[in-house]
């Protein structure tokens, strides 16, 4: 049994046949997947609205939209069916929201042009700064080159001003009681090095068998290296708190927890007190997760509040 026993770290490697994941073995037979900002964490909040959204602003000499610029990259990042994906989709996405906004269009302010970064976003598995840095020098172009540096000064940003900002409550006892019986992997779109700081800053990372944030591929790949194929049917439980840890789990033949945005107290006491024990006793799968599962999908919209005045938005 694992216990709380050490684990070997994960390093990072950038040559996909010698991803360190691969060789995950198990020594348990459940295996769960956890998400870490907005899942386990509650980071979201600081992490976007003080690290990366001043830094979208700045980088990107959106000044004149400001409020339209944090609006935008709030829904995308925080309150819509896309939380959690990757900083660099995301920053796209909340570039073409902007396009899209009629009040934007009048102020005439001319929105970044980055088709090198679209076409990299499109082809890139491992999408993070080391891999962004490497196409950046090898080509040249201008746009990947600014969309590094913003990355840069998100890290930044984050490890000067993200501290002491402890798990939610019921997530050290779930773990606790997980690593009696399941390989816990930490599955995250992350950089590597702020979740290592985090889950050490907690007393968390002992728990976890790897802990794998983006440089090591997207989430669906984590679980694929980890968890495919190495463990019974219904034994493999994703926790995650975004549409696309759900889409990650289903696309590796995962089970899944939702961890509701807005509803992480509750969601994690439902899970230490109810669906642990149902996951553990091969009570999980079918009617319950289901009902888990549509109740999530209450939570996050994808059109933006702005596009229909009538419509309240979920978050309030």
């Amino acid at each position: 049994m694992r216990g709380r026993a050490g684990r070997a770290k994960i390093e990072i490697m950038t040559n996909d046949t010698s991803n360190p994941l691969r060789a995950f073995s198990p020594r348990h037979d459940f295996f769960v997947g956890v998400d870490s900002d907005g899942c386990a964490f509650d980071t979201m909040e600081v992490k976007h609205k003080e690290c990366f959204i001043p830094n979208i602003v700045n980088a990107w000499d959106l000044q004149p939209i400001s409020k339209f610029a944090r609006a935008a990259a709030e829904f995308v990042n925080l309150y819509s069916r896309w939380r959690g994906i990757n900083r660099f989709p995301a920053l796209l996405r909340t570039f073409d929201l902007l396009a899209d906004w009629p009040e934007v269009r009048k102020r005439g302010v001319a929105l970044p042009d980055v088709p090198n970064l679209r076409h990299w976003t499109a082809t890139e598995t491992k999408l993070a700064n080391p891999a962004l840095e490497r196409m950046a020098s090898q080509t040249g172009h201008a746009d990947l080159a600014r969309a590094l540096e913003w990355s840069k000064a998100v890290n930044a940003a984050i490890a000067r001003l993200v501290r002491g900002v402890p798990p939610f409550p019921f997530v050290r006892e779930s773990l606790a009681r997980l690593a009696e019986s399941a390989d816990i992997v930490v599955v995250s779109a992350t950089p590597g090095e702020a979740l290592e700081r985090e889950w050490q800053e907690h007393a968390l990372a002992s728990y976890a068998a790897a802990i794998a944030g983006q440089e090591l591929g997207t989430k669906k790949e984590h679980l694929a290296m980890t968890a495919g194929g190495k463990y019974p049917a219904n034994h493999v439980l994703m926790i995650g708190d975004a549409p696309g840890d759900l889409e990650a789990a289903r696309a590796n033949q995962a089970l899944f927890y939702p961890i509701n945005p807005g509803a992480e107290d509750a969601s994690w006491e439902r899970f230490y007190k109810e669906a642990l024990p149902r996951f553990l006793r091969g009570q999980y799968a079918g009617p319950y997760e289901a009902a888990l599962i549509a109740e999530f999908e209450t939570y996050l919209p994808e059109t933006p509040p702005w596009k229909n005045a009538c419509q309240k938005p979920t978050w309030d």
